[in-house]
């Protein structure tokens, strides 16, 4: 396959506004059929994992272990490295996803690969390692069987534990059969059934398999991944040469620290008190080992995330990627993945994306909440994610990214941010295309934050609003100035007739 459909269709996307992206996948008959099914059926799980009594203690312990981390987190990596080492590990550090591709494609050159088979990793999908690898004349061929039909399709995962939820069945039906070159019955078992054959003859010749790092623990150097599927496990036991991609907060402390977090990872996110595979990797074969890797290659992905410690922003490295917050989020639920037109998407891709990006992608994606706090609730780790967003609302009013760079690891130079979303990103929120238009609501609601900040301030501009719903039609109100982007999706509630006040003063004098 070669990358230039994907680069062309999200260079597409990336020219559509966040509100034209969202209105485009609400009439998408296909996807609301496939997003009301599957996220759902995952919320619930979410909800029954968050209030099992047992589950109350280990996410209490998981968000502890996930702050220690961040409380030293060069000083664990460093550590982490050192142990890796001893267990014949090769590891490498990237300060952005182009050192990072660059290093791979070193490994695929001296290595003399022309087939890499992977497993799911949201890592080198944010560092499209992919279309680097195939620019090079080397075949990569995704094993996970949601990675697989997105793959087939040119397009990003819709969900980061889900990536091809936006597909039903007869969707993935017509994309295997235009690869079989035959006609492919629309029945699942059918369907799973040629995926299974077209993808072992790949795991047999794959000269490198490529993964995701889940968790990497300090005291024993173990690598852990987690799946559903076997192809995991077919990735890192077949070829010669495993590269893991590992961003920087995967990295515990302790090998017992699993007994907590694979747990709470797997029942927020699927309901599963464990999932299927759970492999755990100390090393390249050694002598007398009949599998496993001849050379395996860790490498840690920094991308703007050292930059986040020490600030408000810090808390979003102790997401654990279970998607839960997607799975209950209003807005993910009916817009989908594709719709925030990033890698990471759901209200942790709002908050991830500019950050990571260092603010020249998804600028507007904050937006793409109702701040209902569901997903703050929802977190098994405790991030507060609708508290963040809001945060984000302020600091990416300005150009810039919302918190400064790190400084760079010795002998890293600081990578420069990509240019990818600056054009089709503009600054400010959705309805600011114009910079009077910016000024104007800065200076609105400047002058609203004043007075409100005024008791007497308050009571007058109430009053007045309750009057005005009065008098004034719902449909007239969402025109007003200041009002009019604001109210294009949402209904103006009625004021109520008397306020708070007045109704607690007339109880009293009744006597209440």
């Amino acid at each position: 396959m070669t990358p230039e459909p994907v680069v062309a269709e999200a260079q597409t996307a990336a020219r559509l506004s966040l509100a034209d992206r969202a209105r485009r996948a609400i009439e998408d008959e296909h996807l609301q059929t496939a997003l009301a099914k599957v996220t759902a059926a995952l919320g619930a799980e979410g909800t029954a994992a968050r209030t099992d009594p047992d589950m109350v203690d280990r996410r209490r312990r998981g968000a502890a272990i996930r702050r220690e981390v961040l409380a030293d987190l060069d000083g664990w990596l460093d550590r982490l490295q050192t142990k890796l080492e001893s267990r014949g590990i090769t590891v490498h550090r990237a300060a952005g996803p182009e050192e990072a591709r660059q290093i791979v494609l070193g490994i695929a050159r001296e290595e003399g690969v022309r087939l890499a088979v992977k497993s799911k990793s949201m890592a080198t999908e944010e560092i499209h390692l992919n279309a680097a690898l195939e620019g090079e004349g080397i075949e990569v061929v995704e094993t996970d069987l949601g990675e697989y039909i997105i793959q087939l399709a040119r397009e990003m995962p819709s969900h980061i534990i889900a990536p091809a939820v936006h597909k039903t069945v007869p969707q993935v039906a017509a994309l295997f059969s235009e690869a079989a070159g035959e006609a492919l019955p629309n029945d699942r078992t059918a369907l799973c059934a040629f995926a299974r054959q077209r993808l072992r003859s790949k795991f047999l010749s794959a000269e490198m398999g490529i993964t995701g790092v889940n968790f990497a623990a300090v005291d024993t150097g173990t690598i852990v991944l987690v799946t559903n599927e076997g192809n995991g496990r077919m990735c890192t036991s077949l070829p010669r040469v495993h590269v893991a991609v590992m961003p920087v907060e995967k990295v515990i402390p302790r090998f017992e620290d699993l007994g907590v977090l694979l747990p709470l990872l797997t029942r927020t996110a699927t309901g599963q008190r464990l999932s299927t595979y759970v492999s755990m990797i100390t090393g390249p074969r050694r002598p007398g080992e009949v599998d496993g890797p001849e050379k395996l290659h860790v490498l840690f992905l920094d991308h703007n995330r050292r930059s986040l410690l020490g600030t408000p922003y810090e808390e979003m490295l102790c997401c654990i990627r279970c998607g839960a917050c997607l799975n209950v989020c209003p807005v993910y639920r009916r817009i989908g993945g594709h719709a925030y037109d990033a890698v990471y998407s759901g209200p942790m891709g709002a908050v991830l994306t500019p950050l990571l990006s260092g603010g020249t992608e998804g600028r507007d994606l904050p937006d793409a909440s109702s701040l209902c706090g569901a997903c703050s609730e929802v977190c098994p780790v405790g991030i507060p994610l609708a508290d963040l967003l809001v945060r984000l609302r302020a600091d990416l009013r300005d150009p810039g990214p919302a918190v400064p760079p790190a400084a760079p690891w010795p002998g890293h130079a600081p990578e420069a941010a990509s240019a990818v979303g600056e054009a089709g990103d503009a600054p400010g929120h959705p309805g600011d295309t114009t910079p009077g238009s910016r000024a104007a609501r800065r200076i609105g609601f400047g002058v609203w934050a004043r007075v409100w900040a005024s008791p007497t301030g308050y009571r007058l501009t109430a009053a007045a609003a309750r009057r005005l719903g009065q008098l004034a039609p719902d449909a007239l109100i969402r025109k007003a100035p200041l009002v009019s982007g604001w109210g294009q999706g949402r209904d103006i509630p009625l004021p109520a007739a008397r306020s708070f006040r007045q109704r607690l003063a007339s109880r009293k004098e009744e006597g209440w």
